[in-house]
């Protein structure tokens, strides 16, 4: 009789332990589904949809070592993705919306200028990070320019221009510039028919013959940086008749765009004078890549306040940030606003978070903290930062 007991007692024990494991899987299986409901599997932005808004998808470490690895991510972000060891970027609908028109729009017509305004932190610069990923996939030329402002206010150096008097040189920022030209386009610029239109003579000694490929052109730009910003400006001219000849599909991508038109720089001529972008070689290149005088082509440009002095910052429009010159340069354009954090998009961030270990799961905290930050991406990375 007792060991029917026993038995008995062992069997029941047994079924009561297997109901606990199962009721513990369910609510684990239960908790991994909601975390990742703030992921899509889909890592193709070309593939994004309304369906995808709000979720996180991540860049290849191949893509991302190509695009983004001489800049283009926010310092706060590449911090992250260090830490997390993994790029991450959120579909939202700035970036969609631009995709959805690169995907539609005639380009045989004058190019479509599309400009990404907002305030600061709201995510600008990944929403061009987005687009960018968009155009390497399906093979455009990129001409990505990470941030205006480094060049304007933080050159590595300068010298007189060699070629046109009064005008300045940033010989280093232009070299390396064009080497991170060379690494977003590696596959396309093994096109062949990526020629030159005409003999380039640099000095008595030195030439580019015609029909030399851009890919010499950039590598006498980087081997011989007192030529790089000139370079940049002769190698913005062959990109646009290239593409007007159906020889690629290109994509100007500018961020910090209004520094161009800002006067004030900390760029100095020889007499401590304050000299204008107007007065930088680089500048011209960039300026005719924005012009809408040429086709097969798409211009994505952003306009920030942080680009220009703090005292300054008094709007995060593009009318008053790019100044009437710059407006009109630019008019007719398409202005795309980027916002803020809606609620979907902040408890998706807040999920990513949590399946990183990267915060504690308090009760309350999504609140607290999307009220903290105002729904601003960069003072919610600000927030949850570690000290």
């Amino acid at each position: 009789m007792l060991n029917v007991t026993a038995k008995l007692l062992l069997r029941s024990t047994f079924h009561k332990s297997i109901q606990i494991r199962l009721v513990a899987a369910t609510a684990e299986a239960h908790h991994e589904q909601i975390l990742q409901s703030f992921r899509t599997p889909v890592t193709n932005p070309t593939e994004h949809n309304s369906d995808h808004l709000a979720r996180l998808y991540s860049i290849p470490k191949e893509d991302k070592t190509v695009l983004f690895q001489h800049g283009g991510l926010p310092k706060i972000f590449a911090t992250h993705i260090k830490t997390f060891n993994e790029t991450c970027l959120m579909v939202r609908e700035p970036a969609l919306d631009i995709i959805n028109c690169l995907k539609t729009i005639d380009y045989n017509k004058p190019v479509v200028r599309f400009v990404l305004y907002g305030q600061k932190g709201t995510g600008k610069s990944l929403s061009l990070a987005h687009i960018i990923h968009y155009a390497y996939l399906n093979d455009y030329l990129i001409v990505h320019v990470p941030w205006v402002g480094n060049w304007m206010r933080r050159p590595k150096d300068n010298s007189n221009s060699e070629t046109k008097q009064g005008f300045m040189d940033l010989n280093i920022d232009a070299a390396a510039w064009l080497l991170h030209f060379k690494t977003q386009n590696a596959k396309l610029l093994k096109n062949p028919d990526l020629k030159i239109s005409r003999e380039i003579h640099w000095t008595k000694r030195e030439t580019t013959p015609k029909d030399s490929t851009l890919t010499e052109l950039i590598e006498h730009g980087i081997n011989r940086i007192r030529f790089a910003s000139n370079c940049i400006n002769i190698l913005a001219e062959e990109i646009k008749l290239l593409s007007c000849a159906g020889l690629c599909k290109t994509l100007v991508a500018i961020d910090g765009f209004n520094a161009f038109f800002y006067p004030k720089t900390r760029v100095f001529a020889d007499r401590r004078e304050i000299v204008p972008p107007n007065r930088i070689t680089l500048t011209e290149g960039f300026l005719n890549l924005t012009k809408f005088d040429w086709k097969n082509a798409a211009v994505v440009v952003t306009v920030d306040e942080l680009v220009i002095a703090a005292e300054d910052q008094t709007s995060h429009l593009p009318r008053y940030l790019l100044g009437k010159t710059g407006f009109e340069h630019l008019d007719p354009f398409i202005p795309v606003e980027v916002t803020g954090f809606s609620k979907k998009e902040h408890q998706s961030i807040m999920d990513y978070f949590r399946e990183r270990k990267w915060i504690q799961p308090y009760q309350g905290i999504d609140e607290e903290l999307y009220f903290l930050s105002n729904g601003n991406p960069f003072y919610l990375l600000d927030l949850v930062k570690s000290y």
